[in-house]
């Protein structure tokens, strides 16, 4: 993300799309106040706030991924709740389960941490396959089953899953299936030099992580607002070579031979939900050509399996995806 980019200060034409935008220039100036750097990454969890989907947040561990999130929600004034997933969480660890009560001699519902607005879900590939089903069908269907009552989960409902693509000891690698569920899959990386020096003078100024009120964040936007502002999709103009060219991306990578199993047409929905949320994020009201290839990448790389060529060639999803795209003719 540029600050500076033109897409990113054209005066809006719609009410919802101007909330939108707002949303994001107040979410960043507060985040800001906690998280140095990762603006790219920030402005992507917005566009899956605002989009309605799901985020998958891939990086080392220390990277501040749990603070990003942490920090988010506050900006939003929403409820937060984190899981730390092990190789021992059961389903109703997260969904909840029935207790009985002494004083009523019968049993309670009681509601599992799913039961919010933003989740954290740290280290979703620690968790066996059971549990992770649990939550990704919970994502999907917005609501959970328990004890033959289907309970709705908050309109809001946003899962933000962590994963560390290096220790592969005692994980429970998502399979294709439930990865697509994840509209966006963000690549956290190391924060540039200057960036760590000024965390360094951060903490040695006191700042705490954990105390994310004494640093000064507080909330840019309401639940309300954040949903309201969801409306600005509607207001978001796609024309039908930029469609077409949503639809060329997704068939590219099915018919490239160094990709075994290609995106499918949720890919394609998620590109142009996606593409939406940012342009009305940066403030415009029409989807330009270079906001879909922005997106490509983290909405469509986490979908691809490579053919046994590619991988020997050591070649990565990132790698062909980028192949893929620049021989894909653009729009003018």
């Amino acid at each position: 993300m540029n600050a500076n980019d033109p897409a990113s200060t054209l005066v809006p034409t719609g009410s919802a799309v101007q909330a939108a935008h707002a949303i994001r220039e107040g979410v960043l100036r507060e985040v800001r106040k906690a998280v140095v750097g990762q603006d790219e990454v920030l402005e992507l969890m917005l566009c899956g706030l605002i989009a309605g989907g799901h985020v998958l947040l891939e990086g080392v561990p220390g990277v501040a991924k749990t603070l990003m999130a942490k920090a988010l929600a506050r900006s939003i004034s929403s409820d937060f709740k984190r899981i730390q997933f092990t190789p021992d969480l059961m389903p109703a660890d997260i969904l909840g389960t029935s207790v009985f009560d002494l004083k009523t001699q019968g049993f309670v519902l009681v509601r599992g941490p799913i039961f919010t607005d933003l989740l954290l879900t740290d280290e979703i590939n620690r968790a066996p396959a059971k549990t992770q089903s649990a939550l990704l069908e919970a994502m999907q269907e917005r609501g959970v089953s328990l004890e033959g009552r289907n309970l709705p989960l908050s309109p809001l409902f946003t899962v933000f899953a962590t994963q560390n693509p290096v220790e592969s000891e005692g994980t429970y690698p998502l399979p294709e299936a439930q990865l697509d569920r994840f509209l966006l899959k963000i690549d956290v990386g190391y924060p540039a030099p200057e960036e760590e020096d000024a965390i360094l003078a951060s903490v040695h100024r006191g700042f705490d992580s954990g105390d994310l009120a004494r640093a000064g964040v507080s909330a840019a936007v309401t639940k309300e607002g954040l949903l309201a502002a969801r409306a600005a999709l509607n207001e978001v103009n796609v024309e039908p070579p930029v469609l077409s060219y949503i639809r060329k991306l997704v068939s590219a990578t099915r018919a490239s031979g160094r990709i075994r199993l290609g995106a499918g047409p949720r890919a394609g929905v998620h590109l142009l939900l996606a593409a939406k949320a940012l342009a009305a994020l940066r403030g415009r009201n029409f989807v330009t050509p270079d906001d879909v290839r922005f997106l490509a990448g983290p909405v469509l790389k986490h979908r691809l399996l490579l053919s046994p060529d590619a991988e020997l060639d050591g070649a990565t999803p990132s790698d062909v995806l980028r192949e893929v795209v620049q021989a894909v003719e653009v729009p003018r």
